[in-house]
Formats: structure tokens, sequence, C-alpha cells
């Protein structure tokens, strides 16, 4: 689990969904709470910001271990399947940010077709130092996310 701490396998994870001719400007770990307002989930995810884009990405393929069979695929619907990875700002209809536990932020994103997401941007970025810059790319995805308060 610490290793999805690393803002180096942040940044690689969240360049896959970056869009051509885009920069990340800031990314930090989070974790889901509902997709589609119909799904509790809870997964560990990078979020990030471009200019023109909101980025959710999964910070590793989810597996689980029996004692029967070696490491399988968990194959329950990924955050990508359930509403996507890269959501232009101009899609985002309204965003509700709200203080959480231990200085966290949940961020609750209405999507203008419909869609759903509920973010929990946490207060630090894991032991370890692995990521460095968490406080100042959290400051900074919770000020793009508040142009869309009602």
């Amino acid at each position: 689990m610490a290793g999805i701490f690393d803002e180096g396998l942040m940044r690689q994870v969240l360049g896959a969904c970056t869009p051509e001719g885009e920069t990340l400007a800031a990314g930090i770990h989070g974790i889901t709470l509902q997709v589609n307002q119909k799904k509790t989930s809870y997964f560990d995810v990078y979020v990030g910001v471009t200019e023109h884009y909101l980025l959710v990405a999964e910070c590793e393929e989810r597996k689980y271990l029996t004692a029967a069979y070696p490491l399988l695929p968990d194959l329950r619907k990924t955050v990508a399947e359930d509403v996507g990875a890269c959501f232009p700002f101009g899609s985002i209809q309204s965003c509700e940010i709200k203080k959480a536990m231990m200085g966290a932020v949940n961020c609750s994103v209405t999507f203008r077709d419909g869609g759903f997401l509920k973010l929990q941007l946490p207060k630090r970025g894991g032991l370890g130092g692995g990521m460095p810059h968490h406080a100042e790319y959290r400051e900074k995805i919770i000020a793009r996310l508040e142009r869309f308060q009602g």
C-alpha cells in the first residue's frame, strides 16, 4: 500500500489519461466515496488537474489473494468503467466541497450528463515523504473545483 504514495508513480498513472497537449498541473492521492449517485465505492485513486481537465485514475489494479489461487484480478468495475478518467471542466455542472474528518475534504462533483463522483482529498499524502507536494497540489485541485460551487 505504501507504494501508492509515490509522486513519480502518480505522475505516470495520471500521465496515461492526460489528453494530448495538456500538462499535469497538480496531482494527489485521493479516495472515491461514491460513483453515479447509486454506487458507494472506496478505491484509492490519483486525482489531478490540467488547465482544462479533471483526472481521476485508480492507483493500482485491484487484486486479491486466496489460498487456493495465486494473484487473481478483481473483476469489479473500475472507476474508469463507472464514470471515466478524464473530465473536461466544461462537463462539470457543480461541485459541493465539504470538510471531512482529520482535515480531509469531500468533493461531490455533478456532471452535465447526469454523472456523479464523490472524492475525498486527504490532508496528508501518506507517510514517508513520497508525495512532498501533496499539500500544495491539493490546494490547487480544490481551487479549480471551487469554481463550480453553487
